[in-house]
């Protein structure tokens, strides 16, 4: 009996130790901007960055469905207005956010109507 307890111990800390390295690679294969055929990834948001007068990442590639977050790190206020003017955020300072969900395929070119310069682009698919 004893021998049986010690088997499913072992068997209980293999299933535990598997869990955890099949997590870790998932989250690294992720970071890295994919997992392996046979993993599942759902990605149903992204971020992109306001900092030193740029949109980072510049172009960002989303699937439908997915809702996009920029995020003001800057000293100044900026804003994002797509080129058709269908997404317009207020003024951002410091931290401040804004959010919208992409629901239809295509390319989405926008700038900060305070800096015009200033560019990005999300490409739905």
């Amino acid at each position: 009996m004893k021998r049986i307890g010690r088997i499913a111990g072992v068997a209980a800390i293999l299933v535990i130790g598997l869990a955890i390295a099949m997590s870790v690679h998932i989250a690294f294969a992720k970071s890295r901007g994919g997992v392996h055929a046979g993993s599942v990834a759902t990605v149903s948001a992204a971020e992109v960055k306001i900092d030193n007068f740029a949109f980072t990442p510049a172009t960002l590639t989303v699937k439908a469905g997915t809702e996009v977050t920029w995020i003001n790190r800057d000293d100044i206020p900026h804003t994002v207005v797509s080129d058709d003017q269908a997404i317009k955020s207020k003024a951002l300072d410091t931290d401040d956010k804004f959010r919208f969900t992409f629901t239809k395929a295509g390319t989405y070119t926008y700038f900060c109507s305070l800096h015009p310069k200033m560019k990005g682009k999300v490409v739905v698919e």
